[in-house]
C-alpha cells in the first residue's frame, strides 16, 4: 500500500505550496514586527535595529497601556459587547434564515430580492445617523448592536445551508406533531452549527473591529470600545525627546503603539483558533447539494 508521504507532488501543487507560504510570510512579517517592537528597548528602535526579534527586551510599552485604565476597563466592555452582539444577531440571523428557507412563506423570493439589493445599495452615514437619532439610541449600547443586527451575507449564506438539508426530516416531523419552531430547534439549528459557527465568527470580528459607529453615536468615555480607546491613544501618542531627557525615557511612541495594538489583536488570537476549523466548512457546505 502507497503511504501519504510517498505520493509525488505535480508542479500545480509545488506552485501553490509555494504560493501559500509566501502568503503566510506576506502575513505574518508584519505581526511578528509589531510584536517585536513591543517587547525592544528605545535605543534599538530608534537605530532602527528590531526585524522579527525583539532587541533589548523590556515590557515598558505593555506597562503603559495597561496604566491606562481607559483601556483596561474598553477591553472588558468590548469583550461583553462583542458576546451580546454575537448572540442576539445570530439568533435574529437563524429566524430570518430559516423563514425565507420555507416554502410556505409567500413572496420570499421578493424579500430576498429586498435584503440582496442592501448589499450593493447604501443610503450612506448621515441617514443612518437621523435614523439613530430619532431611535433615542445616540450614546446607548444599542447603537452598536441594533444598526447591525443582520448582515445579509450571513443570512444568504445560513439560508443556504438550510435549503440544503432533506426534507424529507421536515416532513417527518411535521407527521410527528412538530411545528416549525420545533423544526428550527430540533432539526435545522442542530444540522447547521458549521454555518451557524461561521456566522458567529463573522459576526464577532466585525464587531471586535469596528469603530466608525462608535465615533458617529458614542460620545460618552463608558461607551468607548478597545478598538476605538486604542484609535485615540494612537492619535494621541507625543513624546518629546531632548538631550536632557533622552537617558530618563524608557519608552518611545513606536513601543507604546506597537504594545497597544498586540493588546487589543490577542481576544480575536484566542478565539480563533476554537471556531476556524467550521470557518471554510460552514461556508462551502450550504452549497454541497445530494
Amino acid at each position: 500500500m502507497n503511504s501519504v508521504y510517498d505520493r509525488k507532488f505535480s508542479f500545480f501543487q509545488l506552485m501553490m505550496l509555494l504560493l501559500c507560504g509566501v502568503l503566510i510570510l506576506v502575513t505574518l512579517t508584519p505581526m511578528l514586527n509589531i510584536i517585536a517592537v513591543s517587547l525592544s528597548g528605545r535605543n534599538a528602535i530608534a537605530k532602527g535595529l528590531v526585524g522579527l526579534i525583539p532587541r533589548e527586551f523590556t515590557l515598558e510599552g505593555y506597562k503603559s497601556v495597561f496604566s491606562n485604565r481607559n483601556i483596561v476597563n474598553s477591553l472588558f466592555y468590548s469583550v461583553a459587547l462583542t458576546v451580546g452582539f454575537v448572540l442576539l444577531t445570530t439568533f435574529m440571523t437563524i429566524l430570518a434564515a430559516y423563514a425565507l428557507s420555507r416554502e410556505t412563506l409567500k413572496s420570499r423570493r421578493i424579500f430576498l430580492t429586498i435584503i440582496t439589493i442592501t448589499m450593493y445599495i447604501d443610503a450612506g452615514i448621515i441617514p443612518h445617523y437621523l435614523l439613530v437619532s430619532k431611535l433615542g439610541m445616540i450614546n446607548t449600547v444599542w447603537a452598536l448592536i441594533i444598526p447591525g443586527m443582520i448582515s445579509p451575507f450571513n443570512l444568504i449564506i445560513l439560508r443556504t445551508f438550510f435549503l440544503g438539508i432533506n426534507k424529507s426530516l421536515f416532513e417527518a416531523a411535521y407527521m410527528d406533531g412538530c411545528g416549525e419552531w420545533g423544526c428550527l430547534f430540533r432539526i435545522a439549528v442542530p444540522l447547521s452549527m458549521p454555518s451557524i459557527s461561521s456566522i458567529m465568527l463573522f459576526y464577532g470580528i466585525s464587531r471586535w473591529n469596528s469603530i466608525s459607529d462608535v465615533m458617529y453615536y458614542e460620545n460618552r468615555t463608558q461607551f468607548y470600545t478597545l478598538q476605538y480607546q486604542v484609535k485615540l491613544m494612537l492619535d494621541s501618542i507625543s513624546i518629546d525627546y531632548n538631550a536632557n531627557e533622552l537617558e530618563e525615557v524608557l519608552v518611545t511612541p513606536e513601543n507604546i503603539r506597537s504594545a497597544a495594538i498586540v493588546f487589543a489583536m490577542v481576544p480575536m488570537l484566542i478565539f480563533y483558533p476554537f471556531v476556524q476549523k467550521y470557518f471554510t466548512k460552514g461556508v462551502n457546505i450550504g452549497g454541497v447539494k445530494e
